[in-house]
């Protein structure tokens, strides 16, 4: 008798950090013989990787848990888990509002899930939140693409910024050693990956917490040395890094960008709010003049450099009078892509009991104004690229246009182009483009050389 492998399937909310977390989680259930599926109701194994930096990202995870929970009333073999940073937040409360969960784990706890799944399927119901030394990546993630990966260089956050709840649920800083990161993407090379993006919740604080400095006093490990380090790596051609903090944005750390070839001209950097007073309130450390001193230092290294950054709109307290610095700060430096949220009070963090909360309907106002100007400046800073020649690295097929591939160019552009995806996956190609939208591109293949 054919007995048929256990299926598995996981859902991910939230930021790339999650992502990379559910690659490696797969490739742990990859390993331990399950196979994975598309359709989670026919998975024995699902489970929800979970972002509580919004509120509707988390009531979305409760209603799949409840539907996961019916039918595990029907089929008691199913193992229902919650991984991430509400499984973090929530803890045992999580099973007392889901009494049908087998396992709840924080993010910190992510190369562990083998030995808490075998803990399962002896019979537990298991919560692992406690906070521990993160493992170092031995496990080989199932990626998600076969062209782009993410490598892990620094868990957790230090910084204690008000509205946020990252530092509570993904734990204090740890970066990897640059050997160990080197380690991971000289094999990714080999695999034929093109493109790697360091990432970290904080990533400019890289190597503060490993040992080492020089003789003048300077830390042996930052993230301009890891740069360095690891730029050489055979078979990778594009490094990407996110996310950054402008407190420790150096110039160094932009010199270094501009030197290396490798370095996409593309930088995330999250302002939050355009007004000092409410910088102040959110505990980030800077005003919006050194922010826009940063800009302008990126700017005089890399004039053409795509710069993206994360919002908020509707802190408690903010005016209509510091609303519009916000929008004075994205007029003038014209960000090509501007991710943005109305302030959304998350537990145990210090804003989410402040007594001067704004209105939704306030918030949702200026959501709705601040995400026009954002349409307006993306549509007028894409207009450079129209008839330029753009490098784009191909990921995959337009699923819109079977006819077309897609990919992006080093500034980060999604670009669409006629091709056939089977010779061009993985091909760095000069395209021209003839189409330019606020958001993406689409151009025409040059039959120029084409580099692996």
């Amino acid at each position: 008798m054919v007995v048929s492998p256990r299926r598995y399937h996981i859902t991910t909310f939230g930021c790339q950090m999650n992502k990379a977390d559910s690659e490696r989680m797969a490739g742990i259930l990859d390993d331990m013989g399950f196979e994975w599926v598309e359709d989670p109701y026919t998975a024995d194994v699902v489970l929800y990787n979970t972002c509580t930096i919004r509120d509707n990202a988390e009531q979305k995870v409760y209603s799949y848990l409840g539907r996961q929970a019916k039918r595990k009333h029907e089929q008691p073999n199913l193992t229902l888990i919650v991984a991430g940073c509400v499984a973090q937040q929530e803890g045992e409360s999580l099973l007392r509002r889901v009494p049908e969960l087998d396992l709840v784990m924080g993010p910190q706890h992510a190369n562990r899930l083998q030995d808490l799944l075998e803990q399962v399927f002896s019979g537990n119901q298991v919560v692992a939140t406690e906070p521990v030394h993160i493992m170092e990546d031995i496990t080989k993630p199932r990626r998600d693409s076969q062209v782009t990966a993410w490598v892990n260089v620094i868990y957790g956050c230090n910084e204690r910024c008000t509205y946020c709840v990252v530092p509570n649920v993904r734990g204090v800083e740890q970066s990897r050693t640059p050997e160990a990161i080197r380690a991971e993407m000289v094999q990714l090379g080999q695999q034929g990956f093109k493109e790697v993006t360091l990432l970290g919740q904080n990533i400019d604080a890289y190597g503060r917490d490993l040992p080492g400095a020089t003789a003048e006093g300077r830390h042996l490990h930052t993230l301009t040395d890891l740069l360095y380090f690891v730029h050489d790596v055979a078979g990778v051609e594009r490094l990407r890094f996110a996310t950054s903090h402008p407190r420790y944005f150096t110039e160094r750390l932009i010199r270094a960008c501009a030197e290396l070839p490798k370095v996409c001209e593309h930088f995330h950097i999250p302002f939050q709010s355009g007004d000092n007073e409410v910088l102040k309130a959110m505990s980030r450390g800077y005003t919006q003049e050194k922010y826009r001193r940063i800009i302008d230092t990126v700017r005089r290294y890399m004039p053409d450099a795509a710069i993206s950054a994360d919002a908020i709109v509707g802190f408690p307290g903010e005016t209509e009078a510091q609303f519009e610095n916000t929008l004075k700060l994205v007029e003038d430096i014209g960000f090509d892509q501007l991710n943005t949220a109305a302030y959304s009070p998350r537990p145990g963090t210090p804003a989410a009991l402040w007594d001067n909360q704004l209105s939704e309907a306030v918030k949702s106002d200026r959501l709705q104004r601040l995400n026009h100007l954002v349409a307006v400046k993306a549509a007028e800073r894409s207009q450079r690229y129209a008839g330029r020649v753009e490098e784009v690295l191909v990921e995959e097929r337009n699923p819109k246009n079977p006819a077309q591939v897609m990919g992006r160019t080093r500034g980060n552009r999604l670009t669409f182009f006629e091709g056939d995806i089977a010779a061009l996956k993985g091909q760095i190609v000069p395209v021209r483009i003839t189409e330019v939208r606020a958001f993406s591109l689409t151009g025409e293949r040059l039959e120029a050389a084409v580099t692996a």
